[in-house]
């Protein structure tokens, strides 16, 4: 069996693949600890071009190599700040409203990955299978096979995949679903996503979609699949039960003095829905007075991309609804949300989960979210919260013993706050137990496995423009 070969816009320091990492880092490092291999891509850093062009850094961590270079500031601005995050972002998130989309950025965008791939062969060799993942890497595939590779290259997508009708509004749309077809494996999170892609395929690629996801599409065949990303469920349950005695966890319910606790951790992202949550949260306050001074929301939404104009805005936007209704509804001795804008270890946060009655997770669009399974996850089973969880999560298919919510509806999920703050024990737990059995079945080993299985039985193709692996 050949080695593994991930690429991915950001790549783990070995320190970060151990611990307390959570999703793609654990996942991915245990593929490539099994099959040996390389996980590449930018190490994060903003360099001179002098040192971009001197890279990659290798770093060896038993039969796994971590190989990083650096973006220049152009680089930077062009492919990251703008086609992937100002275009590709707000678009798979169904926000038109938002995006941006300049010539020099998508030249960017593309003249980056190319760059990325040609660094990338040098660390190749012929029976290497290679994994892709995100938004940030669709056009990888393409530049690695204009040099001739003809490896196995599988792509996965963690992102919604929007409907034709939103992905047109993206002017190369056709460039990139062209790029996509260079794969031999799309992985996408739904059912829904993939359907978006074939719907995209035979109305406007003139291409040709089989029953079992074969696609014809570009001179090119390629598979496609649904694979759910997951978590450990079983890992999380313990360490969250371990650190329940934790300090940090008992200043918590001190500081509560009995109140009941809504817990919600996002990125400071305009997807998340979370100015809708804060007005969903304060519709109960109003509607159900008898709340008020007992029921606290804590919502930890570290920032990101903080040099981006659209999340400076948003988080100017929730610091102000968090200010208003504070301001409406404090006490003496009680704060209704407590808004903290700043990163938590993630066993610490597990293990406030773990004491909170409910999750609230409402993202307006989201592939997946590993925070609505963590929560489940981290739950005493004698004593389980309650997930709240929007509809347009990916997860939301899985997690049926949810009370699933539309993030547009304000009433409807304070109607849910309500529901959840009440359910009788028994309740909880058979949600509880419904929600375990979907993480248990299709946990994050089961993601990466089946991928990594349906891409290596992929059968090889010749290439579309010559020459062999180089």
């Amino acid at each position: 069996m050949g080695r593994l070969i991930v690429v991915s816009n950001r790549v783990a320091t070995p320190t970060e693949t151990k611990g307390s990492a959570g999703g793609l880092a654990v996942g991915v490092f245990g593929a490539l600890k099994d099959a040996g291999g390389v996980w590449f891509g930018w190490s994060g850093d903003v360099v001179s071009e002098t040192v971009a062009n001197a890279g990659p850094t290798l770093e060896q961590d038993g039969a796994v190599t971590f190989a990083t270079v650096g973006l220049t500031r152009k680089d930077y601005d062009q492919y990251y700040r703008g086609f992937s995050n100002a275009t590709l972002w707000p678009v798979f998130h169904y926000r038109n409203d938002l995006a941006r989309y300049e010539r020099e950025e998508y030249a960017g965008y593309r003249r980056v990955n190319a760059w990325l791939a040609h660094k990338l062969i040098k660390l190749l060799e012929p029976d290497d299978v290679i994994w892709i993942h995100d938004y940030h890497l669709i056009p990888f595939a393409e530049a690695l096979r204009s040099e001739g590779i003809t490896n196995r290259i599988g792509f996965f997508l963690h992102i919604p995949f929007p409907a034709p009708q939103i992905l047109l509004n993206i002017p190369p749309h056709e460039e990139l679903v062209k790029s996509l077809s260079c794969y031999d494996l799309l992985g996408f999170q739904t059912a829904t996503d993939q359907e978006a892609f074939h719907d995209y395929v035979t109305r406007h690629a003139r291409g040709s979609v089989s029953s079992d996801g074969l696609v014809e599409a570009f001179g090119r065949k390629l598979r496609t699949g649904v694979y759910r990303i997951g978590v450990f469920p079983d890992e999380i349950a313990e360490q969250a039960k371990r650190y329940e005695s934790r300090q940090h966890v008992l200043d918590l319910k001190q500081s509560l003095e009995g109140r009941k606790l809504i817990m919600s951790v996002d990125r400071l992202d305009y997807s998340k829905g979370l100015v809708e949550r804060f007005r969903a949260f304060e519709h109960l306050l109003e509607r159900s007075p008898e709340w008020r001074g007992n029921v606290t929301l804590v919502q930890i939404a570290p920032p990101t991309r903080s040099d981006v104009a659209t999340y400076q805005k948003i988080r100017q936007d929730l610091e102000y609804e968090a200010g208003r209704i504070n301001g409406r509804y404090s006490g003496l001795d009680y704060t209704p949300i407590r808004y903290l804008n700043q990163q938590y270890d993630r066993w610490k946060l597990m293990s406030l989960f773990r004491e909170s009655q409910i999750g609230f997770v409402t993202p307006l669009h989201d592939g997946m979210n590993l925070v609505a399974k963590e929560y489940v996850a981290a739950q005493n089973p004698d004593d389980p919260g309650v997930l709240v969880l929007s509809i347009f999560a990916g997860a939301a298919a899985e997690l049926t013993g949810a009370l699933l919510v539309n993030p547009h509806d304000a009433i409807g999920m304070c109607e849910a706050l309500q529901r959840a703050l009440q359910m009788p024990l028994d309740a909880r737990q058979r949600r509880h137990e419904i929600n375990m059995a979907a993480l248990r079945k299709n946990d994050l080993g089961v993601w990466r496995d089946s991928f990594l299985r349906d891409l290596r039985s992929v059968p090889l193709q010749k290439p579309a423009m010559g020459g062999g692996h180089k």
